[in-house]
């Protein structure tokens, strides 16, 4: 009996994102708007207009209130409206659907807490998510859910709203017109949807995945277009968003937009500077990273984190010291301004007392501080805002003071701190960690991967390790998972509600691209097997073909990761180490107690 089989080798063009898209319908594309307007010639041979249009993109018809996407979800398509009209809907949208599903959640959790399968650092954990999720709760309890209903089967089943002029009338809401794009930031950026969006009447829209939104950018005016799309609408939406303005009156926010600045630091494809500093001189590495805001100098502005991650550090002796870092919605240089506008008196005003660095790449909005004070601090409560700045670090005219830390930013020791970000560990949404003092190296974790992944265990129990505590090379589910950059079909991608980061065993392609660019040495290429087992091998060459393996977080089974259940000393668990509160609650302080 064979042990290979011989298959054509898959191809960049061998999975288009739908199989309907017909001459006609691309014939029709190309004549409208904004692919009318497009120079051809800008595109290769290989990855033609006609190419992209055919096998990158979908057309979708929606009928009167058909959801497009939910606010939260994953998804790595962004939308462009052909015919009709779409609403977005800018406060959180509550479906009465989601009662029921709440109430069987609740159920399945009492049903694990049941077996016994917690530790008393996951009851823990559990605990804290369920105080967060009832103080949510509460305050969402004040708008109607909106009655919703489905249509279709299958894959083609949505979910529809019954009431649009209540939704309209309960909510924020935006309108999306004929020729604009809506989604694309979330796509681009490969984070959670901001907004949710519905069809306002029967409407044709444009599914573009990411791979061709990529190449179309190509083109300068469908880059305006984004680029215009970003600041006349969504920005709007991004600053209501951000707790601090979120009292404020339209007048002010247009304000804002009209002055803030937005800008990008370091490369969106930061993996590759990222190795390239690795064993560096820690001094060296921070002074590599992509300056935003110098302590010492005019607080000249509000920094807004829009995307990535930014180091927050002050300078000490030498060399730096990391104070904590900023993701996505942190804002940097509220102190000096409050203090400076309200605090300072006829003093000389205070300059920002950190540094701010791009740690790989950070989309940031800059405020002027003159508009903080006119637009910004007139509609928040002083309550909320940050005191005077009693013992400056820095003063205009006078010696650095190397004051302590503050107690806020000693929640992470700082060991600790510099380790996750060095490493950029931060980045990981589900990292496993091992708590080596209790492992025995009996390898159940390994035996029990390995089980439920078809004979291979998906993770390798070894990687960069902090005093006891070690983080295998095991994917993390980033919170910017890079990996997803350059595959050419998708394979690697985002589930659309958990945001778990999975891979398509039949839409990958073996190019390699997602492992090369994971920066944490998570991906494995491994030998691809038929439905039979049999090693699948190149028809012209005889080779293996490859396929990509990693961690799936065991998402097709129900209840925890098999490793972590099989560990019989409960050393192996799962950390959010993009929120210091939990690093410090599960990593820092218990651990030291």
């Amino acid at each position: 009996m064979s042990t290979a089989v011989e298959v054509q080798r898959p191809d960049r063009w061998d999975h288009p994102l739908t199989d309907d898209m017909s001459d006609e319908t691309i014939a029709w594309l190309l004549q409208s708007f904004p692919f009318s307007d497009m120079n051809r010639e800008r595109f290769s041979k290989s990855a033609s207009l006609e190419d992209i249009l055919r096998n990158d993109t979908r057309l979708l018809e929606l009928s009167e209130g058909d959801l497009v996407f939910r606010e939260g979800q994953y998804g790595g398509s962004a939308y462009l409206v052909l015919d009709g009209g779409i609403r977005i809907v800018l406060s959180q949208l509550q479906l009465d659907q989601d009662r029921t599903r709440k109430r069987n959640d609740w159920l399945q959790q009492w049903t694990k807490l049941g077996r016994g399968l917690l530790s008393g650092k996951s009851w823990r954990d559990k605990q804290g998510k369920r105080k967060k999720s009832r103080t949510q709760s509460k305050v969402t309890r004040t708008t109607k859910a909106a009655k919703s209903g489905t249509r279709g089967d299958g894959e083609n089943t949505r979910i529809f709203l019954q009431d649009i002029p209540g939704v309209v009338d309960e909510h924020a809401t935006s309108e999306v017109g004929v020729g604009e794009l809506f989604g694309e930031m979330a796509a681009v950026t490969r984070s959670p949807r901001e907004y949710s969006a519905f069809a306002e009447r029967k409407s044709y829209v444009l599914e573009i995945r990411w791979q061709g939104l990529k190449l179309l950018k190509q083109d300068p005016e469908f880059r305006k277009l984004l680029d215009d799309r970003y600041c006349d609408r969504i920005l709007k939406t991004h600053l209501r968003e951000t707790r601090l303005f979120r009292f404020l009156p339209d007048e002010s926010i247009d304000h804002i937009v009209a002055s803030a600045k937005l800008e990008s630091f370091g490369n969106l494809e930061w993996y590759a500077d990222y190795r390239k500093s690795v064993g560096k001189d820690a001094r060296a590495r921070i002074e590599g990273e992509p300056l935003i805001a110098e302590e010492g100098s005019y607080a000249t502005g509000l920094w807004i984190i829009r995307g990535g991650f930014a180091r927050l550090s002050r300078r000490q002796g030498v060399g730096h010291r990391t104070m904590a870092y900023l993701g996505k919605g942190q804002i940097f240089g509220l102190s000096e301004i409050v203090h400076n506008c309200w605090f300072a008196g006829d003093s000389p005003p205070l300059p920002f007392q950190e540094s701010l660095r791009a740690i790989g790449y950070v989309d940031a909005l800059c405020v002027p501080k003159q508009v903080v004070k006119d637009h910004v601090l007139p509609f928040v409560r002083r309550t909320e805002l940050p005191p005077p700045i009693v013992d400056p670090r820095y003063q205009f005219g006078q010696p650095v003071v190397d004051a302590s830390l503050d107690a806020a930013t000693q929640q992470v020791e700082t060991g600790l701190l510099e380790f996750l970000v060095e490493r950029r560990l931060m980045n990981g949404h589900k990292s496993m960690v091992i708590d080596t003092e209790r492992c025995t190296r009996c390898d159940d974790c390994v035996t029990a991967c390995a089980t439920t992944h078809q004979g291979t265990p998906v993770f390798v129990r070894e990687g960069p390790q902090y005093g006891s505590w070690m983080f295998p090379h095991a994917c993390m589910h980033c919170e910017d998972p890079v990996c997803m950059i350059g595959c050419p079909t998708g394979a690697i991608h985002r589930d659309r509600e958990s945001g778990l980061v999975d891979i398509n065993g039949q839409t990958c392609i073996g190019c390699k691209t997602c492992a090369e660019s994971c920066p944490y040495d998570n991906i494995r290429m491994v030998n691809a097997e038929d439905c039979k087992g049999r090693a699948k091998v190149d028809t012209n060459t005889g080779l293996p073909i490859l396929q990509a393996s990693k961690c799936d977080f065991c998402a097709s089974a129900r209840g925890r990761p098999a490793c972590q259940t099989a560990c019989p000393h409960d050393a192996l668990f799962r950390v959010d180490l993009s929120d210091l509160q939990q690093v410090s609650t599960v990593l820092g302080k218990e651990k030291n107690a």
